[in-house]
């Protein structure tokens, strides 16, 4: 069943970037309350969309709200949770950082229905892959709005998947390396750009493609025996790219989960 209201505790990034894909047409059907805090995005937001309101605090939100999406800083979460009162069953959704589910629990103090989720910035051109934990199909079906929803089964499933979440910048930092390499041998800097962020878009709509096999099979599709690709995939194991990638991981994981 679809939330009729859809309510933000907190109104950054990530909160305008979920706004900004449920409302896109064809919009989903809800209406939207935010919180005041950060007055730009809510104003902003207000003025581009009708299905939008900007309510005067934050119990006014979760009032006024089936569905309550936590999106607060978690160094400010206890201070801010702690104030709200709750429906008993009301759905809640977390995108708070590094926090506990217990913990949420807790400083919520109600029997409500909490799903905890990892959106990314993407889902405001509805292309974002967001995880959830527990399964809920509502959440997974708003999700699914605004890209795809991966369930996860386990607390577990979902840390890792909130682990590899940490390979973005790394994506990015190779991409800057490689441009930097292009230029230092003679490249313009422009030209490198213009050439390397559409390679790597085309990999991963390769990667998403309804026939692509496992990452392994794509890894040996385009590393042609003895060829260039092969030779540099050899050579970055070798140097110790695969075995710092994993440590990277573990440590993020480790941290994850408190460890």
């Amino acid at each position: 069943m679809k939330a009729k209201s859809i309510g933000f505790v907190g109104t950054g990034a990530i909160t305008e970037a979920m706004v900004r894909g449920l409302l896109s047409e064809p919009a989903y059907p809800t209406e939207v309350h935010l919180s005041p805090r950060n007055a730009e995005i809510a104003a902003r937001l207000f003025s581009e969309f009708a299905a939008v309101s900007v309510a005067p605090d934050n119990q006014t939100v979760v009032d006024r709200s089936d569905l309550v999406v936590l999106a607060i800083r978690p160094q400010v979460a206890e201070a801010v949770i702690g104030e709200l009162t709750f429906k008993l069953g009301q759905s809640v959704v977390s995108i708070i950082a590094a926090t506990e589910r217990e913990v949420l629990l807790k400083w919520i103090g109600t029997d409500i229905h909490l799903v905890q989720a990892i959106p990314l910035p993407f889902v405001a051109e509805r292309q974002g892959v967001t995880a959830i934990y527990p399964p809920d199909s509502a959440v997974a079906a708003m999700f699914d709005a605004l890209g795809k929803a991966v369930q996860c089964e386990s607390r577990k499933e979902y840390d890792l998947l909130a682990a590899a979440s940490a390979l973005m910048s790394t994506y990015f930092g190779i991409m800057e390396f490689a441009t930097g390499w292009l230029e230092t041998n003679g490249l313009e800097r422009t030209k490198a750009r213009a050439y390397l962020a559409p390679l790597f878009e085309s990999l991963a709509r390769r990667a998403n493609g309804p026939h692509a096999g496992d990452f392994n099979a794509l890894s040996e599709e385009f590393a042609t025996r003895g060829g260039l690709n092969e030779q540099a995939l050899r050579d970055f194991d070798a140097d110790g790219g695969k075995t710092a990638l994993t440590a990277a991981l573990d440590r993020v994981f480790a941290r994850i989960e408190g460890r």
